[in-house]
Formats: C-alpha cells, structure tokens, sequence
C-alpha cells in the first residue's frame, strides 16, 4: 500500500494507530527512510469537539514547538489530502512500557517538567501514554494537540491514571484488546 504527500509517493509500513482526529501510518520513502502520516478523519468522536482537523494540529505544532516541548519535527503538510508528514521517532510508547512492566519513572520526571511549562501557559496535552515514547533518555510528544488548561484533564486528575496498571489501564486493555 502506498500514500502521497503532495505527489511524493510513501509506501506504507504499518498502521501505528488511530486516535481522535487521523489515523497514523509509518511509512518509507524511496530512500528507506521511515516517517509517519497522519491521515485526518472525520469520524465522529463523541466525547471531543473538533473544528478544522488539520489547521488544528499545525496550530497546536507551532504552539507546542515555541514552547520547546519535545516533539517530531513536522516535516510537510498536504492540505488537499488532510495528510501531516512528521519525522519518526522509534521506540516503545509510554503504554507499551507500561504494558511491559518497564520503569516509566525517567518517563514521569520528564512529563513533570513539560507540565510545569504547560500548566504556566494554561494549556494541556493529551496525556495518555500512547502520546509519549522515550527515545535517546527523551521523553517526546509525538501527537500535535493541546487544549485549553482545566484542572479535570491536567495529568495529575486525569492523564497519571493510564501510566501504570491502574483499573483504568487494565480496563483500556481489555475494552481496546491491545
């Protein structure tokens, strides 16, 4: 299967997976080298108001970025197709680690620096532990979403419940069977 960028032709590698807004692909250009597309959708999604899918992630890129929170790097943008090439960052995700019964402590110290940040410009991220891989001792951002800050959705009333086997992890796993 293949994908375009703006003509650019990508063969696709796998599905990495589906969230609110797209579906992400990793994929290979003809020199081998791996990135990922996020193909947009629009389905519907019952618990998140969306306005223009697109324009949202490249605004909240280009907020996130100046406020130096680690993420891939966007690399192009295919309007006519609702398609975002970003660089790859290999790794396992915070969710696998967890998963796994690896140690995401380094995890949460870092995740606690981005929300010092964050929380100061009002803002959160979608903390769920899909959104984050360690990569190189970094922990990284690798969705393109903020929303306004309120405290129900901050990390510590919300996101920390899904970054160790909470009820709330073990139910995800057996609801989604990951």
């Amino acid at each position: 299967m293949h994908i375009t960028i703006n003509h650019k032709i990508y063969e696709v590698i796998k599905l990495l997976g589906k969230g609110k807004s797209g579906y992400s692909y990793l994929v290979k250009d003809e020199k081998n080298k791996e990135f990922v597309i996020k193909q947009i959708h629009h389905e519907p999604c019952d618990y998140y108001q969306f306005g223009n899918k697109l324009e949202a992630e490249i605004h909240a890129y280009q907020k996130l970025l100046k406020l130096k929170i680690p993420m891939p790097k966007l690399i192009e943008v295919d309007i006519e197709n609702e398609r975002i090439l970003k660089e790859y960052i290999p790794g396992l995700t915070v969710f696998d680690m967890v998963n796994q019964n690896l140690s995401v402590s380094e995890a949460l110290q870092q995740l606690k620096n981005i929300c010092c940040v964050l929380y100061q410009n009002h803002l959160n991220i979608d903390y769920f532990p899909t959104n984050f891989i360690m990569y190189q001792d970094i922990l990284y951002y690798i969705d393109y979403e903020y929303n306004q800050y309120m405290d129900e959705w901050n990390f510590e009333n919300w996101g920390i419940k899904y970054w160790s086997k909470t009820t709330e992890f073990m139910d995800y796993i057996k609801n989604n069977k990951h």
